[in-house]
């Protein structure tokens, strides 16, 4: 990638263009009664620098693959990137500007991935857009070492970032920088809003480390600058960043929230629209008009809109290297542009393995370790790894290599034990485009990874993230490890797609469903051996692709009873129907592997599944309350209100009723009375 100059300025058009963005913002606050003006007037310098000096991007397609990312993680100040946005020439009118934090507006309170152009993750909660951008830093550098060949790298950009006091406090920020220090993100560069002040005061009430010697710590390259309005600084910092190749930059900024405002440096200054007297005293102060509002001088708008020109040179000279990727290797042009367009090689799931009933029990971990393994030597974006877990979670790519382990660029991906960081790192890796990412860690962690998991169902990220030891059959382990609650609380999330198999051949099936979702798949697996059903593998695969379906049937028609089950219940539901069979009672088997894409099905499927008014009883070893929208008031749920215990597996399971003996009496209670 070729660095050039920015186009010429001036110190006076350089101020102009900085207060247009500054005022923008403060109008857009003042409007909607509602937003933190303080960062967009403390930031809105470092912002002008990066994005009038350095961003490589085009407003009118940014969705060219080669483009600089930038993130703000400080997401409440969005209305500096809307402004940033509108006066670079993206689709967002001022129309919009105007309509800030307005029901169906183009600007929401904070930045929402595919709902403003530009847009490249959403954020808000603090820490979340710092562990996406190493992501998006990791992403470019997997796709690198996949595209590029001399004279033709397709892939050569970086990724930026504002982050703030607020990103830098949260666990989530030393996670991931942690590990981008690790594996020497030298594309990654973040400019640190460092302000000294927070929501309730100022920084020192509760923060008060080196952050710089904190980061250094962490192998990062740190610099200061220490006035916030001194343009050159921040330019001279930007460009030593750049030069670094191996080490992943930090550039901490001075600044002053809420500058030239009558609360500048307070925490007033921070999520309070100024109010009218606060709008006119800090225009006058720093010498901007006080109307009209929402004013963008011509010579700034000028200025600012040479990013239209600047990207469309840029996408020229990228097409240009891309065309001589396509006349060198047209095979390899191909697999980029369908790695850029999301869509898996052909063939990707023809002739997956069959598990038989013979061939003795399976954990649905090992399956799925089959399974990954063999998807990822068909599907080349496949990439991800585990929290420390590989050996648990059985996630490891065989001979695939590392990412940054000796400046290995293989495709597993070493977290540590950082659950938080690596599920919003993923995030980042699904949202750069290119890649198709996992997660992997014990189902009990996912409330150690819950606010990526959320973040990524909003903004329909599509990543697979691997839970194994999924219940209380883990065992000697114990209620610190052993899940309850997880399944519905995960299954209540929007966006959100939890699936759950029951033996080997429902894991087959559950990964064609999964990678053929749009958003974010949980995929919960055991770590105990399930016995593999005997019934065709092929009608259990396409079964799983509804979401649930009719595993057993009983000889005699009509059913009188319906067993739902799901996981490792599914074999003692088929268990208990037969026992049921014998006592001469008609018992249908539903799986039940994902309520989420059952709920999708059509209404007459549906009921054909589950008929309305014939008693059901729901059996899963986790919280009960999701399943009586299934199995309604004339139905029952066998399941856990409680933690688990310390016990062997089978003994835990016996001891909390999932037996049986259990599941036929809770069964008999449920059939009607036959007439005579």
């Amino acid at each position: 990638m070729v660095e050039e100059a920015a186009p010429s300025t001036s110190p006076e058009l350089d101020l102009l263009c900085i207060d247009t963005l500054r005022f923008l913002s403060v109008d857009m606050v003042e409007k909607a009664k509602s937003g933190h003006p303080g960062l967009p007037l403390g930031a809105a310098p470092m912002a002008y620098v990066l994005w009038t000096r350095f961003l490589r991007h085009h407003p009118q397609r940014p969705d060219w693959p080669d483009r600089d990312r930038f993130v703000l993680s400080a997401g409440h100040g969005s209305a500096l990137l809307y402004a940033l946005l509108h006066t670079t020439g993206y689709d967002l009118p001022m129309s919009e500007l105007q309509r800030f934090r307005q029901w169906g507006s183009k600007t929401p309170g904070h930045p929402e991935v595919g709902h403003t152009p530009g847009v490249e993750v959403t954020t808000g909660p603090l820490g979340q857009g710092f562990a996406m951008g190493v992501g998006l830093a990791i992403a470019e550098r997997l796709l690198a070492t996949r595209f590029n060949r001399p004279g033709a790298e397709i892939v050569d950009h970086r990724t930026y970032a504002i982050v703030s006091d607020g990103d830098l406090m949260e666990g989530i920020a030393s996670e991931a920088a942690s590990l981008a220090g690790r594996v020497g993100l030298g594309k990654l560069v973040y400019l640190y809003d460092d302000n000294h002040v927070s929501l309730e005061g100022g920084t020192n009430l509760a923060f008060t480390e080196d952050v710089l010697e904190r980061f250094r710590a962490y192998g990062w390259f740190v610099q200061r600058v220490e006035d916030g309005n001194d343009l050159d600084a921040i330019d001279a910092a930007l460009r030593a960043a750049l030069a670094q190749a191996e080490r992943p930059s930090l550039i901490s900024v001075r600044t002053h929230l809420g500058y030239g405002s009558p609360v500048q440096d307070t925490r007033e200054a921070h999520g309070e629209p100024l109010g009218p007297a606060g709008t006119e005293a800090t225009k006058k102060k720093l010498g901007w008009p006080l109307t009209p509002t929402f004013l963008v001088p011509e010579a700034a708008g000028a200025r600012l809109a040479l990013a239209v020109p600047r990207g469309e040179a840029w996408v020229r000279e990228w097409s240009g290297r891309r065309e001589a990727l396509r006349a060198a290797d047209p095979k390899l042009a191909d697999a980029f542009d369908a790695a850029v367009r999301g869509t898996l090689p052909p063939g990707w799931d023809a002739g997956l393995p069959s598990f038989a009933a013979k061939d003795g029990a399976v954990a649905t971990r090992d399956a799925s370790s089959k399974l990954l393994n063999l998807l990822a030597s068909r599907i080349p974006a496949l990439v991800g790894g585990s929290a420390d877990l590989n050996p648990s979670t059985k996630t490891y790519l065989n001979g695939l290599g590392d990412f940054g382990v000796d400046g290995g660029t293989g495709r597993n991906l070493h977290f540590g034990v950082r659950e938080h960081a690596m599920t919003s790192i993923v995030n980042g890796l699904a949202m750069h485009g290119g890649l198709l990412p996992f997660s992997a860690t014990f189902f009990c962690f996912a409330d150690y990874s819950r606010p990526g998991l959320r973040i990524g169902a909003l903004m329909h990220a599509r990543a697979l993230h691997i839970f194994t030891h999924d219940s209380v059959g883990l065992g000697e382990d114990g209620p610190t490890h052993q899940p309850v609650e997880h399944l519905w609380s995960l299954r209540v999330m929007p966006g959100m797609t939890v699936i759950r198999p029951g033996d080997a051949n429902e894991t087959v099936g559950a990964y064609r469903l999964a990678l053929g979702r749009a958003g974010p798949v949980a995929l919960v697996l055991t770590r105990q051996k399930l016995p593999t059903l005997d019934v065709p593998a092929e009608r259990v695969v396409e079964g799983v692709q509804r979401g649930g379906y009719v595993l057993v049937e009983s000889p005699r028609s009509p059913a009188e009873v319906i067993l739902v089950a799901t996981g490792s219940e599914l074999s003692l539901a088929v268990r208990a129907a037969t026992a049921l069979s014998e006592l001469s009672i008609a018992t249908r088997v539903v799986s039940m592997p994902s309520t989420t894409v059952f709920d999708e099905q059509p209404a007459a499927y549906r009921h054909q599944v589950l008929p309305p008014g014939l008693p059901a009883l729901a059996i899963e070893a986790g919280a009960t309350a999701g399943w009586w929208k299934y199995v309604g008031s004339s139905g029952d749920v066998l399941g856990l209100d409680r933690f688990g215990a310390s016990a062997p597996g089978e003994v835990v399971l016996a001891e909390l009723g999932f037996t049986v003996e259990k599941v036929v009496e809770r069964a008999r209670r449920l059939v009607r009375p036959r007439s005579s």
